[in-house]
């Protein structure tokens, strides 16, 4: 069976805890889309882990990791991932690489960062890791895929020779940058050929036989759907779809395997980036939640920015999880918030002095302001409870209610960090 794991927010739900802990019982994990511009925190025997490429279930000896085809493939930070989770004494995944997936060139990250740099103030936050670069040259048709390591010579300096003739005119007359050479491009890519060789696999064709086999397989999403380039809070979003349905597509799948889509939510609010952000607190009132927040502060796992902090917001993750296909919510951290006498909940959203519940586009996204509803808090450490009726009236009261403003059902609540840290609901 085939489940995808994905976000309903804008990223940073707990998405790899939940991956490396129904890796358990799964054969194959799979990156689907988005690059090493967030990552991925797991807590598990090993210790601590930021995983950016690799997928979260790298760390059980019986799994399959795929980089699908959908991934912004970054070489080089896929294999200081492996290196360093070798170092600390995982053993060595089985991993394997579509021949189909695109590289994060160096000129990528360089183009990402001269171009935040010259927006300035008008910036997009870009973790500055060539993503967005790279999908534009993705979709402009002048990537590089992984099969084309093993082209011959000539072609491949020849398709290097147009592709930089384009750069160079922005490196000179735009970002007064130093140019590219054909011979620099090449050495790179014949860098890349030798760490990714062993690899390299006909993905889809692995996956058909998997799937008729009844392999269980893992989907894992990057962010959430508020980031989705479509669907989300668009322009400030990331350049890759973020839902579920991409799953398909940047593993190689036929749509119709997807039988389960676990959604993760998280009990109150974070962001990293810009973008409308309708429940965001600040103050004192924020950086408490940050400091308390994650298994170790609210810090991005691949910048270590501060997270912007909100409430649980109904509106946005409603509309997530729908936008997702939703069919098991995750309900996670759900711990952090045992110190607090009151939890404000956002309900609704007025705009133009109506109030609605539905989410808007962004340009009415822009001037909503949240209508919140108080419930009483349960001041208790949850932690440690495996059983769902054991845990405090209030805190149940408050799953209850989220369950019901979003219309999708919480079967998982983690209360914690680490992996086993986690209480199903039979829904």
């Amino acid at each position: 069976m085939v489940t995808a794991i994905v976000g309903a927010n804008w990223g940073d739900e707990g998405k790899g805890k939940i991956t490396d802990m129904l890796a358990e019982t799964s054969d194959i994990i799979i990156r689907f889309q988005g690059g090493a511009n967030a990552g991925h925190t797991i807590i598990n025997n090993y210790g601590k882990f930021a995983l950016h490429t690799l997928p979260s279930g790298v760390f059980y000896d019986h799994t399959t990791s795929i980089i699908g085809n959908g991934v912004a493939l970054d070489i080089p930070k896929l294999f200081n991932e492996i290196r360093d989770i070798e170092e600390k004494g995982v053993p060595t995944p089985k991993i394997l690489v579509s021949d189909r997936a695109q590289m994060v060139m160096p000129y990528h990250v360089l183009f990402d960062a001269y171009e935040e740099e010259r927006l300035a103030g008008k910036s997009f936050g870009s973790t500055k890791s060539g993503i967005a670069p790279f999908y534009s040259d993705k979709y402009a048709k002048i990537g590089f895929q992984v099969s084309e390591l093993f082209a011959d010579e000539a072609s491949l300096k020849d398709k290097i020779s147009r592709v930089i003739a384009q750069k160079n005119v922005l490196l000179e007359h735009l970002y007064k940058k130093p140019l590219l050479t054909v011979d620099e491009v090449y050495a790179t890519l014949m860098e890349y050929k030798e760490m990714v060789a062993p690899y390299v696999c006909d993905v889809s064709a692995f996956l058909y036989d998997a799937v008729k086999e009844g392999k269980n397989i893992l989907l894992e999403g990057q962010l959430g759907s508020m980031k989705d380039p479509d669907h989300g809070i668009y322009p400030m979003v990331t350049s890759s779809s973020t839902l579920a349905a991409y799953g398909a597509i940047g593993a190689g799948i036929p749509p119709y395997e997807i039988k389960k889509i676990v959604t993760v939510v998280k009990a109150y609010s974070s962001a990293v980036g810009a973008g409308e952000f309708v429940s965001e607190i600040f103050g004192d009132e924020a950086d408490e939640l940050r400091r308390r927040g994650g298994d170790g502060g609210e810090f991005g796992a691949t910048t270590g920015r501060p997270r912007r902090m909100g409430w649980f917001d109904c509106v946005a993750t409603r509309y997530g999880c729908r936008i997702q296909g939703t069919t098991d919510v995750a309900f996670t951290v759900l711990d952090v918030l045992g110190y607090l006498d009151e939890i404000p909940v956002c309900v609704g959203y007025e705009i133009d002095g109506v109030v609605t519940k539905d989410f808007p586009v962004t340009t009415k996204l822009k001037k909503a302001k949240p209508v919140y509803e108080v419930l009483p808090g349960w001041k208790s450490d949850i932690r440690g409870i495996t059983d769902y009726d054991d845990l405090p009236e209030n805190c149940r009261n408050y799953i209850e209610f989220i369950e019901k403003e979003i219309g999708f059902p919480i079967t998982m609540v983690s209360n914690g960090p680490g992996r086993h840290e986690i209480i199903y609901r039979n829904k």
